[in-house]
């Protein structure tokens, strides 16, 4: 398939990489604060970043890590 569309070869590198960046700090997160429903998610579902994003900075915020009082 590379030979067909050489230019998707070069392109899909960046965007893996930006993926699996996400990927590491959201799974990191999660497991941090022993959300383990969105832990499988987030490592099944690959949305190149997209759903990482929400949860590292919408979700992951509402809750504190294991181990750290809660405040109010």
């Amino acid at each position: 398939m590379s030979h067909t569309f050489p230019a998707l070869s070069w392109a899909i590198w960046p965007l893996l990489l930006w993926g699996l960046v996400w990927k590491a700090i959201a799974l990191w997160k999660a497991a941090r604060r022993d959300q383990l429903v969105w832990y499988i998610v987030l490592l099944v579902v690959n949305t190149v970043g997209i759903l990482e994003i929400i949860y590292i900075f919408v979700v992951s915020p509402r809750y504190p890590e294991m181990g750290q009082p809660q405040t109010l």
